[in-house]
This record gives C-alpha cells, sequence and structure tokens, in this order.
C-alpha cells in the first residue's frame, strides 16, 4: 500500500485490454489484469513490463468480482482506475433474427457485467484521491449517428442491434454515474476505441490495437480539470 497509482483493467488477456494493460504499466502504474481464464492472463501479463498482476475476474460471476474485491482491497486498500473493457457482441444476425438468448447474452457481459463490477469497486474507488471509470463502447451505441444519413454507421444500423444496444445502455449509465458522483472527484467516462485489428474488429479493421488503447489510457489518466460523463474517441467528443 502507498501512493502509488492501481488500476484494474477488465477482460485484458489480450486485444485492447491487454495494450491498455500495457500502455497504463509503462506509465508507472500498478495494473491488475484481469482476464475469466486465469492462465491466459497469466501469460498475457508476461507480456509486460512494470508491475502487473494477473486477477480470474468473470464480470458475469459475482463470486468471482468478489474475490477480486478482496485481492485488490487486502493487498492496495484503494483502486485508482477502473477500466471496464470486457465485452462481447456478434455484427452478423440481422434485427429480425436477433433471438432473446442472443440478447441476453451479450447484455449480460456489456452491461449487466459492467455495472456489477463498477458498484462492487466503487468502495476501493472512493478511498482514491483521483478515482477514473472508463466504461468501454462503441460509435455503434450512438443513436445520432444511428440515425443520420451519411454517417459511418448509419448503412450498418440493420445489424449487431443487441451488440449497438447494449453500448447505448452503457453509455446512458455513464452519464448517470457521472453525475451522481461528480462532486466525489471521481470521473466516469466512455470510451469508443475505433475500428479496431482485433478479434472482435476483424483483419480489415483501420485502427491496430496501440491506437485502439489511447482513448481508454486517456481517460484513465485524467488531470483534475479534465471532463466526465462525456463519450470519446482519441480526445474528440461523440453525439450521444
Amino acid at each position: 500500500m502507498g501512493n502509488t497509482t492501481v488500476a484494474l483493467v477488465t477482460g485484458a488477456n489480450k486485444g485492447i485490454g491487454l495494450e491498455t494493460a500495457r500502455q497504463l504499466a509503462a506509465q508507472g502504474i500498478t495494473v491488475y489484469l484481469g482476464s475469466r481464464d486465469l492462465a491466459r492472463g497469466e501469460a498475457a501479463a508476461k507480456t509486460i513490463t512494470g508491475a502487473v498482476h494477473t486477477l480470474q475476474l468473470d464480470v458475469t460471476d459475482t463470486a468471482s468480482i468478489a474475490a477480486a474485491v478482496a485481492t485488490i482491497e487486502a493487498a492496495e486498500g484503494k483502486l485508482d482506475i477502473l477500466v471496464n473493457n470486457a465485452g462481447l457482441g456478434t455484427f452478423n444476425k440481422p434485427t429480425t433474427t436477433e433471438d432473446l438468448a442472443h440478447w441476453r447474452w451479450t447484455f449480460e457481459t456489456n452491461l449487466f457485467g459492467l455495472v456489477e463490477t463498477t458498484q462492487a469497486f466503487l468502495p476501493l474507488l472512493q478511498k482514491s484521491d483521483a478515482g477514473r471509470i472508463v466504461h468501454l463502447t462503441s460509435i455503434l451505441g450512438s443513436l445520432t449517428m444511428a440515425t443520420t444519413p451519411g454517417s459511418p454507421i448509419y448503412g450498418a444500423s440493420g445489424f449487431a442491434a443487441a451488440y449497438g444496444a447494449s453500448k447505448a445502455a452503457v453509455n446512458m449509465y455513464t452519464v448517470h454515474l457521472a453525475r451522481e458522483l461528480e462532486p466525489t472527484g471521481i470521473k466516469v467516462n466512455a470510451a469508443h476505441p475505433g475500428w479496431v485489428k482485433t478479434e472482435l474488429g476483424g483483419e480489415g479493421a483501420m485502427l491496430e490495437v496501440s491506437e485502439g488503447a489511447e482513448t481508454s489510457v486517456w481517460l484513465a489518466t485524467l488531470p483534475a480539470d479534465g471532463p466526465t460523463g462525456g463519450y470519446f474517441h482519441k480526445q474528440d467528443r461523440l453525439p450521444w
């Protein structure tokens, strides 16, 4: 315990989450790498230089979340940064054929898991002098862009309805949580990483993983005069 900045990144055994952990560790931050599969998380952690610890963390499992909270509380006594990176989705189902089971599967991780994880770690974040919460969202959660002809996602609005709706819900949760926590100094923001070359984004994506982590890292390390309750890509605000 001490003055070291402590961060937790969920879903961090690969892709944007792993790169976010890497970039935070490079800034001298103690990083807890959350991974549903502990062995994969431990292997990923070995690729990072810095103070990195692996946590078994499944954001859809209450007991797993509670154990992760207990581990960080015992070791650090606080949490300064929570990056809710864990997420999933598919983009190949027309809205008319996305069955209810698929909707529930999507929301269980992208929204309910994110909310439960945030609520569980909030007491530790409230012990920080500069708490920061980052929710990974998507441009597909923007109602404005989905309904604006000529926007990057207008033509794709008939697909990935469950994924987009889950991210729109994350955006709304971000606004409400930020407003409630604003008097405490804890900043809460939503990050759209961009179309990134990950398992989810595919090889045809425009951005490298290193670029995809930039928004999360920026929001995780905001100064006292930084924004809260916003929806960003890089440092640009996106329309809700």
